[in-house]
Order: C-alpha cells, then sequence, then structure tokens
C-alpha cells in the first residue's frame, strides 16, 4: 500500500483560500452527490462559521476533509462533511483525518467531546475512535445514518 505525503491544516472559514474552497466543494461533491447519488443541499450556510479540516497531497490536491461546527443545542461541536477522496480511501487517511479533527476539538474547543451522525455503514469505523451511538438508524437524503457522541 503506496502512502501519500500528506499536509494536514485546520483552519476559519475566513482563512481559506477561493481556489481551497473551490476544491473542498468539488470533493464533497463528487463523493456526496455523485459517488453516493445523493442530490442534497451542499451549500448548507453553516461553512462560514465552521472549522475546516484538511488533508492535500504533495500536488496541492485535497484528498481529504471534515468540518467541525461550533457547539449548538448539544452544547458540543458537531463533526461533519467527513470525505477521503475515491482513490486515497484504504490507506488510513479517514482514520488519520479524524485524528487531526479531535484535535483540532481539543486545541479550540478544550475537549474531544463532540457529536457527528455517521452514515450508519461506518459506525464501527467512529466506535474505533471512542464514539457511541446515541440514536437509532434513520435516513438522512436517503441514507440511513446514525447519531454519535464522544463523550471523554
Amino acid at each position: 500500500m503506496n502512502s501519500v505525503a500528506v499536509k494536514w491544516e485546520v483552519v476559519p472559514f475566513q482563512a481559506l483560500e477561493v481556489r481551497r474552497f473551490h476544491d473542498i466543494l468539488r470533493l464533497r461533491v463528487d463523493v456526496f452527490v455523485v459517488e453516493q447519488d445523493c442530490p442534497y443541499p451542499e451549500l448548507d450556510g453553516h461553512d462560514p462559521t465552521a472549522l475546516h479540516v484538511m488533508g492535500s497531497s504533495p500536488d496541492g490536491r485535497v484528498i481529504a476533509y471534515a468540518r467541525i461546527l461550533r457547539p449548538r443545542e448539544s452544547g458540543l461541536p458537531a463533526i461533519g462533511r467527513v470525505v477521503v477522496e475515491m482513490e486515497q480511501r484504504g490507506r488510513g487517511l479517514g482514520r488519520e483525518l479524524m485524528e487531526r479533527c479531535l484535535r483540532a476539538l481539543e486545541e479550540h474547543f478544550g475537549s474531544r467531546r463532540s457529536i457527528l451522525s455517521a452514515q450508519a455503514h461506518l459506525r464501527s469505523f467512529y466506535e474505533g475512535l471512542g464514539y457511541v451511538a446515541v440514536s437509532d438508524i434513520y435516513p438522512l437524503d436517503d441514507i440511513p445514518h446514525i447519531d454519535m457522541r464522544l463523550s471523554e
């Protein structure tokens, strides 16, 4: 398994260059809309207040991404839009991306405590990071999801 040298960044929306934001949206749409055949409102208004966690390949391409939303109703920040480029999967980038998110949570919010809405087939992946299911499986944009929480 070949590994790619990944450059990791955690930045607020205001620090994103236009080209970088374009690349993030391209990756999210390529996976969530096209690959998963799921038309949904990708531009939901949350990006301007989110922290953006991204991994780039040596040529500058965004190949892994997630965003962290500030605490809302639950009082906990939420991790979402967790995505790895199709060609880069199976190399541990998803786990590394989530570990970067957990570090960013500690740095920006004082703990790793957080919530996420996981695609149900990824439940064990998130459980391996310490998340526990806090809901039954439900459809979100016609894809089975489950709410999960990290309480440490």
